[in-house]
């Protein structure tokens, strides 16, 4: 049975999503803080973590942080009541996977959790096909979410990594905003598109720290993003 982590400070809230997720076929775990959820992942890592963004000893932002910095790459939907660009975008810079404002739909939370399993389990499929991917002097491995650029290893979240590996696997197609999103996030939540270019510039940035000159991933006015083919 797929496994679900839920981390929330308030219990009605919490009571509420676990009748539906385990309504929905989910097994569900509960912690009522970032520490307890932490501890919880210590003892078997969930298919999703869903996790508030403000809490008590440890909030969202900081668990989703600690949970990429130690190499995890479980994917985090951030629960949160305040609605803001600003918040969002700190949110997925640091890697969570998808951003829902409260109030919400119980049934679209749901959705966003199922689209996350589905395209978890189509990635694992694809890992075992081939984890390594070379173009270039640009190498991806889907297995360690690692991106080396003429051998040097650059650091990335998980959502820059998926930016990447999308451009990349297709050299010279153009990637619109909106495209970008939905290969970036797996699903077709409602996200500002700019917040693309964002990551387009940190990881310019990222490549020109090894390469000066580099130029592969090119803008094309008024349509979107590729990679040099």
């Amino acid at each position: 049975m797929t496994r679900i982590l839920l981390i929330d400070d308030d219990p009605a809230l919490l009571d509420v999503l676990s009748l539906a997720l385990e309504d929905a076929g989910f097994d569900v775990v509960t912690a009522e803080d970032g520490l307890a959820g932490l501890a919880a992942l210590s003892e078997g890592e969930p298919a999703v973590v869903v996790s508030d963004v403000n809490m008590p000893r440890l909030d969202g932002f900081s668990l989703c942080r600690r949970l990429r910095e130690s190499g995890s790459t479980v994917p985090v939907i951030l629960l949160t009541s305040r609605d803001s660009e600003i918040d969002e975008a700190l949110g997925l810079e640091l890697g969570a996977d998808d951003y829902v404002t409260k109030p919400f739909s119980t049934r679209i939370l749901l959705a966003r959790i199922k689209a996350l399993v589905r395209r978890e389990r189509s990635r694992g499929q694809e890992r075992e096909q081939s984890s390594m991917v070379q173009i270039g002097e640009l190498s991806l491995d889907a297995e360690r979410l690692e991106v080396r650029y003429r051998d040097t290893l650059l650091t990335v979240t998980v959502t820059e990594f998926r930016m990447i590996e999308a451009l990349s696997s297709r050299p010279g197609v153009v990637f619109s905003r909106s495209r970008l999103l939905e290969r970036m996030r797996g699903d077709d939540s409602v996200v500002a598109e700019r917040l693309v270019d964002t990551y387009i510039r940190r990881m310019r940035r990222k490549f020109e720290d090894i390469d000066p000159s580099f130029r592969e991933i090119e803008t094309v006015v008024g349509a979107g993003y590729r990679w040099r083919g």
